[in-house]
């Protein structure tokens, strides 16, 4: 893409690759499961007239190192402030989706000094989905259990990794001509590398640590202290919750909470709606000086 460049940071001993574009106050984007950093580009350019944009690989994901440990979302959180320290930074925005908002939930739980605010991305706390498991629920998260499962997965999925991501490509969207070809192959080849199934379900598999971590701060009465914006396409399974109120209780702060439905939008919500994101992205990010 014009106008970017790449780069690799190493954060306790795991390569990270990540896009830079533009100048400014710093956005971090973070990306979720079936895809890569990728997912990004039709936003990218946009943010990056006003904002330093940083869109890195997770651990375990596209271009990035795939070790055989460290998914729980604190180490996941610390290697992304291990990157914005790398780059010389104190402080950024995040925005996160689906498996990358899970992350930027910790992030800002476990540095708020160094996470300004966050916008999650048609999710709710890990906790809360958990806990809010019904028929609806299990049967639009049925992978998230079969992800769980050791061995298994690598098994099924790896004999047609592009029949298994097409799956959740298809049905996830509302507008399906908004992942093009071009995008798809790319998420394939990145899940047909070696370890990278593997490191995709063992994002997962880290669900009983987050679900720990999620508990005892809420317990304890450790909630976001920065400002946040939830959005949902209305064609997800968030639009079947209270996604707001839930962010709501989360927070120290719910007055600090909002967020909208974005209408004919699936879970991709950055290459089904880029547009609708920017604006919503451009009303809540901190204006640039």
């Amino acid at each position: 893409m014009d106008g970017t460049t790449t780069g690799v940071a190493q954060v306790d001993g795991v390569r990270l690759h990540y896009t830079r574009a533009g100048s400014g106050p710093l956005v971090v984007l973070l990306h979720g499961w079936p895809q890569t950093s990728r997912c990004w580009w039709p936003v990218l350019g946009g943010l990056a007239e006003d904002y330093t944009v940083v869109a890195p690989d997770l651990r375990g994901y596209g271009r990035s190192d795939k070790p055989t440990t460290g998914y729980d979302k604190r180490r996941m959180a610390a290697d992304m402030a291990g990157l914005v320290e790398s780059l010389g930074f104190g402080r950024a925005a995040v925005v996160g989706h689906d498996r990358g908002a899970r992350v930027a939930h910790r992030w800002a739980l476990d540095r708020p000094e160094q996470v300004e605010r966050i916008a999650v991305l048609d999710i709710v706390p890990t906790r809360e989905t958990l806990r809010r498991t019904d028929a609806t629920i299990a049967a639009g998260y049925w992978h998230w259990f079969f992800h769980l499962q050791p061995d298994l997965p690598e098994r099924l999925a790896g004999a047609d990794v592009r029949g298994y991501l097409e799956y959740f490509f298809e049905r996830w969207t509302y507008d399906r001509h908004a992942l093009t070809d071009e995008a798809v192959d790319a998420y394939v080849a990145a899940f047909s590398r070696p370890g990278a199934l593997r490191a995709g379900f063992d994002d997962y598999r880290a669900t009983e640590a987050d679900v720990a971590l999620d508990d005892a701060d809420f317990a304890a009465g450790r909630l976001l202290t920065v400002p946040v914006l939830a959005l949902w396409g209305a064609a997800g399974l968030p639009a079947r919750l209270p996604t707001l109120d839930i962010w709501r209780d989360h927070s120290a702060h719910p007055d600090q909470v909002t967020g909208a439905e974005i209408a004919a939008c699936g879970h991709f919500i950055a290459e089904e709606a880029p547009e609708a994101l920017l604006a919503h992205l451009r009303d809540f990010l901190p204006k640039p000086a």
